[in-house]
């Protein structure tokens, strides 16, 4: 049995996961889909100071007094930043680390340095009446939905969850300076369907930290294949557990 702690991206919160939860813990396995800091139940705890550290902070906490072990740490879209700075802490608790349509950093990088695209999010929000406020996208073109969501039920449920996110999540940078998290395996799991003008995807090199090809997977979905195909994302994810 392994432990699946899946950990939500930007404007979300863990219940997004609601769909692929029970799948995971029909197969046998323990799963832990937190809400990180600021969003969901806990948006009104949002504020400027909160970013990614705080939220990486969530889930070294979860993981350390949940005392959990042989983890496959799952990190949706920014949480790639989430989930890389978490591992550079606790890299013999994790056994896998999934970056499933996510951002992928080296060490050093912010959010913008990953994808360009949300330097223009964080010009927005310091130029905003708050200064650090960011709210949910919208639908950047409307053949991609929201976040590749495009059923009206599916649509509402997701705005449903959603709250505004702080810019600091996108300026602070990804700490991987310790040597041994090159040694964790890595798979990366792409969203292909309904990918907006100006999103570019940095290319996988052909060998992983460890020495290990390349783990590439794709779905033919939009970016929150949680919400659109839980079924197919589990049967990948069970693949790594």
């Amino acid at each position: 049995m392994s432990t699946y702690v899946l950990v939500h991206g930007a404007w979300h919160s863990g219940e997004c996961w609601e769909r692929v939860v029970p799948l995971l813990t029909a197969a046998g396995h323990r799963v832990v889909a937190p809400t990180l800091t600021g969003y969901g139940d806990t948006a009104h705890l949002l504020s400027p100071e909160v970013g990614l550290e705080t939220h990486v902070d969530d889930i070294v906490g979860l993981i350390t007094e949940e005392d959990l072990t042989d983890v496959v740490l799952v990190g949706h879209s920014y949480a790639g930043l989430v989930i890389s700075s978490t591992a550079n802490q606790l890299p013999d608790r994790i056994s896998q680390l999934v970056y499933l349509d996510a951002m992928v950093p080296e060490h050093g990088e912010s959010a913008a340095d990953v994808m360009p695209f949300a330097q223009g999010m964080i010009d927005q929000a310091l130029a905003s009446e708050s200064g650090w406020r960011n709210p949910p996208l919208g639908g950047m073109d409307p053949s991609w939905g929201l976040f590749g969501v495009t059923d009206p039920a599916d649509v509402a449920w997701l705005r449903s969850m959603m709250s505004d996110q702080s810019v600091l999540c996108l300026q602070q940078p990804v700490r991987l300076d310790n040597p041994a998290v090159s040694a964790i395996p890595r798979t990366h799991i792409h969203c292909v369907a309904n990918v907006p003008p100006g999103m570019v995807r940095r290319p996988v090199p052909a060998i992983q930290p460890n020495g290990s090809p390349a783990q590439v997977w794709e779905l033919e979905t939009g970016h929150d294949c949680m919400v659109t195909m839980p079924g197919e994302l589990t049967e990948l994810l069970l693949k790594l557990g």
